[in-house]
């Protein structure tokens, strides 16, 4: 079953609306709240710990955090504590960081794409519990392993753009996040990228990788959706920030969705016939009432989907 979810925003919401807007989210009936840590806003981990604890059944999605800013270990610690207290309920995610933000920080390295890889491959095996010893060019464990690995190991997701880290998430995570001005061409895309990475590795192409199989791989995807009279201005004013060029309603929809309850959930359905598992609602930034959104979304949109 697809699930849908929200993103809160950062931008134009402090911390104090998060557990407000994550608790009108879940009454709601949405599936997931997904988060960010964007460079300097808020943080991802300590975000995912407010909302876990302050909801009871709505999955938290952090998409993502970046590995520069980290050691493995660390991460390993932190998403082994939400995992234990929350089973099944947070689906970590991790990418190599914009470039620009690390740089400001100095955590910008020379090779983004092996620190991604060494940080998956030790995150994940630490997080199944095994005892893990490694020298990489950024990562060096030493007789490293969890004294309280989760129960329940939850999937380790990637964000992934460029053609190189879309085959690498393939090849070593759990799923992939992309971001919203992918569009359905870029998961198209996305998808034949993945899949020849998971090809690589030995593993079978996405379609066959679904909830239930022996190596699932869950693929999030990022869309702004939007309603009321002013939805496709303000639709609009977020794909030029992508700089995305967006001429007609027919170019927009490749990207976004907006209207009714039954268009918008065309539009994403359009998404989820190309093998998205999450259908993940990017607020626009100038989004008038985040949480009128999220109780559209659950309430209207997401039955209509299931």
């Amino acid at each position: 079953m697809t699930s849908v979810g929200c993103i809160f925003t950062p931008y134009e919401n402090p911390p104090s609306r998060l557990v407000p807007f994550a608790r009108a989210a879940e009454a709601a009936g949405l599936d997931e709240v997904w988060l960010w840590e964007d460079c300097f806003l808020e943080s991802g981990i300590a975000s995912a710990a407010a909302v876990l604890g302050a909801t009871e059944r709505v999955a938290v999605g952090i998409g993502v955090l970046p590995v520069p800013l980290r050691n493995a270990t660390l991460t390993a610690m932190e998403v082994a504590t939400l995992a234990g207290a929350f089973p099944g309920r947070f689906l970590p995610g991790v990418g190599h960081g914009v470039q620009d933000w690390m740089g400001q920080v100095g955590a910008r390295v020379g090779s983004p794409l092996t620190l991604l890889r060494e940080h998956l491959e030790a995150l994940r095996a630490l997080l199944a519990g095994e005892r893990v010893t490694t020298s990489g060019r950024y990562v060096t464990l030493d007789d490293v392993a969890l004294d309280w690995p989760p129960e329940v190991v939850p999937p380790v997701l990637s964000a992934a753009q460029g053609p190189k880290t879309l085959r690498l998430v393939g090849e070593l995570a759990d799923g992939a996040v992309l971001v919203a001005d992918t569009g359905l061409a870029g998961v198209r895309r996305a998808v034949g990228l993945l899949d020849e990475g998971r090809a690589a590795a030995g593993l079978p192409p996405l379609a066959e990788s679904r909830p239930g199989s022996e190596r699932p791989f869950r693929l999030v995807a990022n869309l702004a959706a939007a309603t009321g009279p002013d939805a496709v201005e303000r639709l609009r004013r977020e794909c030029r920030g992508w700089n995305l060029d967006v001429p007609d309603d027919a170019a927009l929809a490749e990207y976004c969705s907006w209207g009714s309850a039954e268009q918008v959930a065309d539009g994403l359905r359009r998404f989820a016939d190309l093998g998205v598992d999450a259908l993940v609602v990017q607020p626009t930034l100038d989004e008038p009432d985040l949480d009128g959104l999220a109780a559209f979304l659950g309430e209207e949109v997401a039955p209509l989907l299931r």
